[in-house]
């Protein structure tokens, strides 16, 4: 059976975790802080700063993984280069790592290289730039690290006074030691869907129903699969999607993100693992979740199809405060619910904001799937995260 180094061990890791030890797989789960949820059921875990390139070459030399996973940005990615001339699979390859961990080489790559469709943007690495390029983009616009995840640093500039806070913001929330951000014209999009896209070592790719999401302060508050969307436009974002991913090249399953506005489908980002909003699926919407999509992809395992089973929606679960000991109020109204589950993530601590949770619902094919997440939305607003 294969060995995987994970390097990230949060709640989507933990899912993918799941899925490979229900196969038999060996799983080393690797994170910045102990007692990670995917850390809780590896065989092994470890703990390191994994921005330390030598701390990283020496765990990939301890262990001498099968396959290295990837599962959040703040890795020093340019390793992966070495690692994969020293013979190490990474997922889905080096290129794709190190492009879509810096939003600045994936943009690069997909409006210059590829010519997709792009909000006009432009970067900046300071105050003082920051406000030279809003200038150039207009008002308002979008600032985001190059750098980060669920949303962290990212704020919205409408007047000129929020270009300082805007800047102090993208510097808390960088993850990594990259200071520059990237200023995006705000795109008036009707909405905004996760592309679940399959590419396969020995396979066509594939791609999973469109997922619909709503975010709030950058980071997804509700997903739903699918999202109502003309097959036409779906099309569009396919062949955007088929595109840059063969560009990045690799096997697994992304994340692809696009705006859907009344001139046509923006791509917006891509992420090179499963997605936050994709944890819809464990809501048994499709034949497989996006975890077990991507530990199959990984090992070479074929995947002949991927089909719609139901409806379904997700909905986050928040603490709003600081917490060494969180626990939960509310579950057992979630598990009264008929068509519903959840699933707790297992955080060791919490903080305001800090996702803990998710609660899934679901219904037949055909149902109505904004009855199934407004469900969704007012179960999980019932499950308090009390700090003890």
């Amino acid at each position: 059976m294969a060995k995987i180094l994970l390097l990230g061990s949060g709640e989507l890791g933990k899912e993918f975790t799941i899925a490979a030890k229900r196969i038999g797989q060996t799983v080393i789960a690797v994170d910045s802080y102990e007692n990670a949820p995917a850390a809780q059921i590896a065989d092994i875990s470890e703990v390191i700063n994994m921005l330390d390139g030598n701390a990283l070459d020496a765990l990939v030399e301890k262990h001498k993984p099968d396959y290295i996973v990837p599962e959040i940005e703040a890795i020093r990615t340019e390793r992966f280069y070495e690692y994969e001339k020293q013979g190490y699979t990474v997922i889905p390859s080096a290129k794709a790592a190190n492009f879509t961990m810096n939003r600045k080489a994936i943009r690069d790559l997909a409006a210059n290289e590829l010519g997709l469709k792009t909000a006009k943007y432009r970067y900046a690495t300071s105050a003082e730039s920051l406000k030279n390029a809003v200038s150039e983009i207009g008002m308002p616009c979008v600032v985001k690290p190059l750098m980060s995840s669920s949303g962290k640093g990212q704020s919205t500039i409408k007047t000129e006074a929020d270009i300082e806070k805007a800047w102090k913001y993208s510097q808390e929330g960088s993850r990594g030691d990259v200071a520059e951000v990237i200023v995006e014209a705000f795109v008036n999009f009707n909405y905004e869907i996760t592309l679940l896209t399959v590419t396969q070592r020995n396979g066509i790719t594939l791609f999973c129903p469109p997922i619909g999401h709503r975010q709030e302060r950058g980071d997804y508050m509700e997903s739903w699969q699918p999202a109502p969307m003309k097959n036409e436009i779906l099309e569009e974002a396919q062949q955007m999607a088929e595109k840059v991913t063969t560009a990045l090249s690799g096997c697994g399953v992304w994340g692809v993100e696009f705006f859907v506005a009344d001139d046509g489908v923006y791509f917006s980002e891509l992420s090179p693992r499963p997605h936050d909003t994709g944890m819809v699926t464990l809501a048994k919407t499709q034949n497989f979740n996006e975890f077990e999509l991507h530990l199959r992809a990984i090992l070479g395992l074929p995947i002949s199809e991927i089909t719609q089973e139901r409806i379904g929606s997700s909905a986050v679960i928040l603490a709003m405060e600081n917490s060494e000991n969180p626990t939960y109020e509310g579950l057992e109204k979630v598990a009264a619910s008929p068509k519903t589950d959840f699933r707790i993530f297992g955080k060791p601590t919490s903080r305001p904001f800090r996702r803990m949770g998710v609660v899934l619902t679901h219904d037949n094919l055909g149902g109505d799937i904004s009855e199934v997440t407004e469900k969704a939305k007012n179960l999980a607003s019932q499950i308090k995260v009390i700090s003890e």
